[in-house]
């Protein structure tokens, strides 16, 4: 009995343990809880080429949400309103993002997933990287994104009246 008690023991500690590892290396949940949230910080704008953040109240919020696995960003001040959606790719200290469906085949021209796959890509290098190589020709360009370190976030929204940059801090 005492033998039968202590394979008991220990098979429920071999799995307990298996769970912790498992729950510890899944990179989606730490990139879930580490990127959505509420962002506070500023907002700048070119519109028709004139700076105007000292013209007026340039403070802005920015709420990220995860839907499935992309986010949704919700950026907003008492003069701009806008929600888009935005794939997450890991590169070390950073979160960089990119334009998700018909708004990423405006910007670059084709549909994800019909670019220039390099077929000499080995699965190696970050996911950014590999969103790079897959996705992309090196003229590109990407608008911003989350440093993990300082638990900021900044990103430029294109608009038909002018660029406008959020740079905020959770």
């Amino acid at each position: 009995m005492n033998l039968h008690k202590n394979i008991s023991i220990t098979g429920m500690l071999v799995i307990t343990v298996a769970l912790f590892f498992t729950a510890c290396n899944n990179n989606d949940d730490l990139v879930t809880s580490d990127v959505a949230g509420v962002y506070e910080g500023t907002l700048t704008t070119d519109v028709a080429g004139k700076s105007i953040s000292s013209k007026s109240n340039n403070t802005a919020t920015a709420v990220v949400t995860m839907v499935g696995n992309q986010i949704e960003v919700h950026c907003f001040n008492d003069n701009f309103d806008t929600t888009i959606m935005l794939n997450l790719y890991e590169d070390g200290d950073m979160i960089n993002t990119c334009l998700t469906g018909t708004e990423f085949e405006n910007m670059y021209g084709h549909m994800m997933g019909q670019s220039n796959m390099n077929g000499n890509m080995q699965n190696m290098g970050s996911q950014w990287m590999q969103h790079l190589d897959n996705e992309h020709q090196d003229t590109d360009e990407h608008f911003g994104g989350f440093n993990m370190k300082n638990h900021t976030f900044d990103y430029t929204f294109k608009m038909e009246n002018g660029n406008f940059h959020f740079q905020g801090t959770k």
